[in-house]
């Protein structure tokens, strides 16, 4: 748009939404970008997706919350890509989410860093009662055992899933082992855990 009167071009006024959407895409790009510990400087930001550094207090009121909105974002975004996920076998789906985390670790660095903050509103179960559901038929249909602690077995494959893809990269200069060839291998070792939790109880090496 030209201004008649100055020959000069002006922005076009975003909307609301519009600016809200920049800055959540600003917050994971810099995430991405810097990691964890580098922090999230909320002027760079506001610099990142072109607006007023007060806008972030405006529209989300603290550091805490764009994260949060970001998390809750990208949480929203991956359910869109996996329809038929809750319809999985206890074992095809964890394996499938720890592949999926593995493609896009952009939400598990956001979760850790809300984790690090003692955010006592970050969720890291955020569709628990969907979850709770999909347990339950689980072990109806025998993809769990009856005696199963099937909360516990997901919490536990889900901080597998989140420790590993946070420290893959160190495990992998650590070991001297290519990055690409570690995550085949902690793949495979984590298929191998998934199937021992849904293994019947007669099948399970007994304690010594």
């Amino acid at each position: 748009m030209t201004d008649s009167g100055t020959g000069k071009t002006r922005r076009r006024r975003r909307s609301r939404e519009e600016t809200e959407a920049d800055l959540l895409a600003a917050a994971r790009t810099l995430l991405e970008r810097d990691g964890v510990l580098a922090g999230v400087n909320l002027r760079e930001i506001a610099a990142e997706a072109g607006v007023n550094h007060g806008q972030i207090y405006q529209y989300f009121g603290s550091r805490q919350s764009l994260l949060r909105a970001a998390a809750a974002d990208l949480v929203e975004r991956q359910a869109e890509d996996h329809d038929g996920h809750w319809e999985q076998p206890f074992a095809e789906r964890r394996l499938a989410m720890f592949h999926h985390r593995l493609d896009k670790p952009e939400l598990v660095t956001l979760e850790a860093l809300l984790a690090l903050d003692r955010d006592d509103n970050f969720s890291p179960l955020p569709r628990f009662p969907q979850t709770l559901q999909s347990l339950a038929r689980d072990k109806s249909d025998g993809s769990l055992p009856e005696d199963a602690d099937a909360v516990a077995a997901h919490v536990m494959t889900a901080a597998a899933q989140m420790g590993y893809v946070i420290f893959r990269e160190a495990y992998a200069r650590d070991t001297g082992i290519p990055l690409a060839e570690l995550d085949e291998r902690a793949a495979q070792a984590f298929s191998l855990m998934i199937a021992g939790l849904a293994a019947p109880s007669s099948q399970q090496t007994p304690q010594a």
